[in-house]
């Protein structure tokens, strides 16, 4: 789930060296904190937060696949 999210979020941001992927698994849920430079939160969440909504989409239904619960919070 980390390298799936960071192959997502990476190519958004401009300072992909300050890119953070917490990953904390508990049974069945799955945990995803991203930490990302200051100037690349509005980046990664979008206006509206339309963009943020489509990566937790995208990992919701990858995690459905696994039979996981996922969700991911952008921390700046």
């Amino acid at each position: 789930m980390k390298d799936l999210l960071r192959s997502v979020i990476e190519p958004l941001v401009q300072h992909p060296e300050d890119l953070v992927i917490e990953e904390e698994v508990k049974g069945k849920d799955i945990l995803l904190s991203v930490h990302a430079h200051p100037e690349d939160i509005g980046r990664v969440i979008g206006r509206g937060g339309r963009r943020a909504q489509a990566i937790r989409t995208v990992l919701k239904a990858k995690g459905a696949m696994d039979n996981k619960r996922v969700s991911v919070d952008i921390v700046s």
